[in-house]
């Protein structure tokens, strides 16, 4: 529920803001969005992960500890974060020609603070397993800036970019004020930070940290890029294509999210077999599900650009169709790191996911010079087959994996899944009689 209702929501905001706003706006409001996540994951990456571990595997009386340090990394990388953000918010201004954007980095200072907090609060309560208050905060913080872009649709009310940032100031705000109902009772405190706990937390979190970002920048590089080297306007068409493209990846989320415990589980069991026929299955299961959405992304881009974002973007449509063959290699890459984490090898998917962003951004670069919008395409596209060869080559070698099994899996699922879920549940359902 809680992953439907982000598409929900997230999805539901473009629809109305690619409609009322203008392409520059629409443009500015995306490389800020772009900008600004990269601040949010690094907080999660840092942290998340390690506090959820260690409360749920630790005795209550270390709590307060684990608690404590988490508040106090956290705070720090948030100061951290705030002051990065005020020194860029002039230059980023100027390379996207838009002053407005000093104000609306100076102003979501108040938001990410006001998140940071939220974001404690939900982690503890999902360390308690419990995820009640996590739902419940998070359609309040989405939810609410969705009923906020709806309602300015249809009333017409004046639109402003900074509007939107006290918009969601306003909903973190009220979204942790609620979250705090559910975990006030988990959240007890040290006098004195345990300085031995923050080093393990950041020592768990810095490879998850380091894996965020690069997996952040590699989505949002290449708008930021195309901002600054051709216009705002290129940059929000091309995010159109991406949140377009981006709808095909939530069963790739959904799998990733069984595929981890189940991974660890089985290598612990099973061994590197077990692992082998995991990654494969999955990877072949995704596949079968995304290739006919794809199809239909590829054969008829026209439609689905005009029906999603309207008439403004007509440029947009070719992206969408090359953008669907990079979609083709998120199975192969997103199970890649599920994998190497969870047989131990979390240092090693880190160095692969920074040596592809380094090589992606350094290829956006190269093409973007050259062919403009499109060069941003075919940058993502190069760097996902050249990755795409790499992490077979190492699955190969550290788990004997073969890359054409996956297709094997994907062909079979359909008899597979009329068999087993089709099938089976008519049978159920027909009269004993019958």
């Amino acid at each position: 529920m809680i992953n439907f209702q982000n598409l929900i929501f997230g999805f539901g905001s473009f629809y109305f803001l690619v409609r009322e706003l203008d392409k520059h706006h629409y443009g500015i409001w995306s490389l800020f969005v772009a900008t600004t996540t990269i601040f949010d994951s690094a907080r999660s990456g840092m942290v998340q992960n390690a506090l959820i571990k260690y409360l749920s595997d630790h005795s209550k009386k270390d709590h307060p500890a684990i608690v404590t340090a988490s508040f106090y990394l956290s705070g720090g990388l948030m100061l951290a974060c705030i002051i990065v953000n005020i020194s860029i918010a002039g230059y980023l201004a100027h390379i996207w020609h838009d002053p407005e954007l000093v104000n609306m980095f100076y102003l979501f200072n108040i938001v990410y603070l006001l998140q940071g907090i939220l974001y404690q609060f939900q982690w503890i309560e999902q360390a308690n397993l419990s995820f009640k208050g996590v739902l419940i905060s998070s359609i309040i913080r989405q939810g609410g800036f969705f009923t906020y872009v709806v309602f300015a649709f249809f009333l017409r009310w004046p639109l402003t970019l900074i509007s939107f940032i006290w918009v969601q100031a306003v909903c973190a705000f009220v979204a942790a004020l609620i979250q705090y109902l559910f975990v006030s009772d988990e959240i007890v405190l040290d006098k004195k930070v345990d300085l031995a706990w923050v080093k393990k937390l950041f020592n768990y979190g810095k490879y998850v940290f380091g894996t965020n970002i690069s997996g952040i920048l590699t989505g949002s590089i290449n708008q930021m890029m195309l901002g600054a080297i051709v216009s705002a306007d290129t940059a929000g068409a091309f995010n159109v294509a991406v949140r377009i493209t981006t709808l095909t990846e939530v069963p790739t989320n959904a799998l990733g999210s069984v595929v981890f415990p189940q991974s660890a589980k089985r290598f612990a069991t099973g061994g590197k077999d077990a692992i082998k026929y995991l990654y494969e299955k999955s990877v072949g299961t995704l596949l079968a599900i995304l290739i006919p959405c794809l199809a239909i992304l590829f054969l008829f881009p026209d439609f689905t650009v005009r029906f999603i974002a309207g008439n403004k973007y007509p440029e947009t449509i070719p992206i969408v169709r090359l953008t669907v063959v990079v979609c083709l290699f998120t199975p192969f890459s997103r199970l890649f790191g599920t994998i190497m984490d969870s047989i131990g090898k979390p240092r090693l998917n880190f160095i692969i996911i920074i040596a592809f962003t380094a090589f992606e951004l350094f290829l956006t670069w190269l093409l973007i010079e050259d062919f403009g919008m499109m060069g941003a395409v075919y940058a993502a596209l190069g760097a996902c087959a050249v990755f795409f060869i790499i992490i077979q080559l190492i699955l190969n070698r550290q788990l004997k994996i073969n890359f054409w099994n996956t297709f094997v899996y994907a062909v079979q699922f359909y008899p597979e899944f009329y068999q087993h879920y089709i099938k089976s549940r008519l049978r159920r359902k027909m009269p004993r009689s019958l």
